[in-house]
């Protein structure tokens, strides 16, 4: 993949500041964009934007191809007259630092539902006929999505596996009846997801067009409780009832002494091969019409995948399997040419995974925090790197960058820190920060977190753990103009502003 020189910032958008309990697609995102391009950031990188199940985890959503409901502007919806604007003036109290997911969803969701309803009832007929357009284009996963989402709400949230047997098996005449019996909850579903796209649609041009591309994520596996395992379940490693007989994880690693048991179902990649792996080659196009770039989470899984039996507690006894390995991606590539894709090459990295990232060109990644427990060798380390990977001081999965050299990391890293980069300590964020763009790395990327000088409690994920992730938010007031000269600055003098190398060719950017 070739790429300007440049850097950019993770950040998901539920952390966007504002009234209403999470952030959304509203005045808010427009002014982080509107950020990004004063500060010359030219890379927006999120979590995947699928609506959150169990969790409220953003890698275990009900829909691979879906949007998420939290993240609709509400004022929108009444500066539209879909919803009264009195009714966000009562909203209740939300926390301007927290995402409360189940206060949320008892709050938003009527309030969508009820758009919907006055969405039907509204004389707007050119909107009308972009919503028709939406649902036939996107009928391909829309309708099993709306119809799953529907009966979950009629099971009261119930995973679909554990549904009566007719549905769970798709028998057509139990579908029949299901489409019949909640034909509107079917269209206010499908309505949700086309404010979603319009909303997400309209922001990504804003941001394309000051020169911000948004760099989404794929998780590699789809969550158990899906529409996509639910209309697909001969994809996936299914008993006669529809249970799981394997599962997916990793082996003890660096987050965790027994290893990570993610639970979602894995595939059978020889059925999704003989069908030339088109609901994968679905997956990225569709993808790539949210996003300019996509990262793969756990790409080692292609190459290998650990499998876990079902009945499992931990991950540690599990088995290394083969993945399709090249075969996907020569169909990918075939199908959609270059492919703007950067591979999540972290954990336990062997000699196949390499090979396949590299044979199709792929960046992969560094991350900075991980570069200190060893020696001069560790392939972490800046002066260790080649052009074509993606430098992070860390990610959504790591503690902030304060809170890891605090209290998460040996003396011993800290000592060599200290040491690599001739420094006491003192603002060891904008460290790792001015080290990752300082670096021959084509692209650096910093969380918020790290730019604002954070905190563990400012920390969005702790892998392994069930309770308090994904919820941290900033406030407005945090992004000073302090912050923007100070990322500017310092994104200009090591090369990664793209007016740097406008006019000098291609190679001066680097490949």
């Amino acid at each position: 993949m070739n790429i300007p020189r440049c850097s950019g910032i993770i950040l998901h958008p539920t952390s966007l500041p504002g009234p209403y309990g999470v952030g959304v697609l509203g005045r808010a995102a427009y002014a982080w964009v509107d950020f990004l391009e004063e500060s010359r950031q030219t890379i927006w990188q999120v979590l995947p934007l699928g609506p959150t199940g169990y969790g409220d985890s953003p890698y275990q959503s009900f829909s691979t191809f879906a949007g998420n409901p939290y993240l609709i502007c509400l004022e929108t919806l009444a500066g539209q007259g879909l919803l009264d604007p009195a009714e966000l003036h009562d909203a209740p109290h939300f926390s301007d630092d927290r995402v409360d997911f189940g206060a949320l969803y008892e709050w938003k969701m009527p309030l969508l539902f009820r758009a919907a309803a006055a969405f039907v009832q509204a004389d707007q007929r050119d909107e009308q006929a972009e919503f028709a357009a939406f649902c036939d284009a996107q009928a391909a996963w829309l309708d099993d999505y709306s119809l799953f989402m529907a009966l979950k709400d009629a099971h009261d949230g119930a995973a679909w596996n554990h549904w009566e047997m007719p549905l769970r098996s798709r028998a057509e005449e139990a579908l029949t009846a299901a489409r019949t019996e909640h034909n509107t909850r079917i269209h206010a579903y499908r309505f949700i997801q086309w404010l979603f796209f319009r909303q997400w649609r309209t922001l990504k041009e804003y941001a394309n067009q000051r020169g911000v591309r948004i760099v989404g994520d794929i998780p590699i596996y789809v969550a158990m409780d899906s529409a996509d395992a639910w209309s697909h379940p001969d994809q996936f490693f299914f008993d006669d009832e529809y249970q799981p007989t394997v599962v997916a994880g990793v082996p003890p690693d660096y987050f965790s002494a027994t290893g990570q048991l993610w639970g979602n179902p894995i595939y059978r990649w020889q059925q999704i091969e003989q069908r030339n792996f088109a609901w994968w080659i679905a997956r990225i196009r569709a993808s790539l019409q949210l996003y300019d770039i996509v990262r793969i989470d756990h790409f080692r899984g292609f190459a290998g995948y650990w499998e876990v039996p079902a009945a499992e507690t931990t991950a540690i006894n599990g088995r290394w399997v083969t993945g399709p390995g090249s075969r996907l991606f020569e169909v990918i590539q075939a199908e959609m040419g270059e492919l703007p894709i950067i591979a999540e090459d972290l954990g336990e990295i062997t000699p196949d995974v390499i090979e396949l990232r590299d044979r199709f060109h792929l960046p992969g990644m560094k991350i900075l925090q991980f570069a200190f427990a060893s020696d001069a060798a560790d392939k972490f380390l800046p002066h260790n790197y080649t052009p074509n990977f993606i430098v992070y001081t860390g990610t959504h999965d790591n503690d902030t960058t304060l809170g890891w050299y605090r209290h998460s990391s040996a003396e011993r890293e800290r000592d060599h820190l200290r040491r690599y980069f001739r420094t006491d300590g003192e603002d060891v964020a904008w460290t790792l920060i001015e080290g990752a763009l300082r670096s021959v790395a084509q692209v650096a990327v910093m969380p918020l977190q790290d730019v604002l000088g954070l905190d563990t409690d400012a920390r969005m994920n702790l892998p392994g753990s069930r309770e308090g992730n994904w919820q941290w938010r900033f406030r407005a007031g945090q992004i000073d103009a302090t912050t923007v000269a100070r990322l500017r600055e310092a994104t200009v003098l090591f090369g990664r502003d793209p007016k740097t190398y406008e006019g000098k060719g291609p190679e001066a950017g680097g490949q």
